[in-house]
């Protein structure tokens, strides 16, 4: 069996569940947006690294938080919608503009913590 090879530094992955799930959701939707931008500029390798990055950090949060079903639930439910959007032909039949300001939301929320 081959080693798995992540995109992100060995250091993300490691301390990614001592994040809260609003730090996991916002950099998720960095990689959301980046997937967006650039795949409606057509089908670019910068889209294709996008996608691959926020995948990742998808199952990074997954494992994060497989204990906690709802958080869980959420978070599976949001990888299916993205995975749907740009591999399936979007059939969920997802506006962009939405799919973007979900991600948002966690990320101002982020943005308003204190720092730690």
């Amino acid at each position: 069996m081959a080693d798995l090879k992540y995109i992100h530094d060995e250091s993300v992955r490691k301390t990614w569940a001592d994040h809260p799930i609003t730090y996991q959701m916002g950099n998720i939707g960095s990689e959301v947006s980046r997937s967006l931008k650039w795949s409606a500029k057509g089908k670019t390798a910068r889209a294709d690294a996008a996608i691959d990055r926020a995948l990742e950090l998808f199952d990074y949060t997954i494992e994060a938080n497989r204990d906690n079903f709802p958080r869980l639930r959420e978070v599976l439910i949001a990888r299916e919608e993205f995975c749907d959007y740009f591999f399936n032909n979007n059939s969920w039949h997802t506006d962009p503009a939405k799919m973007q300001k979900y991600y948002d939301g966690f990320t101002m929320i982020e943005q308003l913590q204190p720092r730690r």
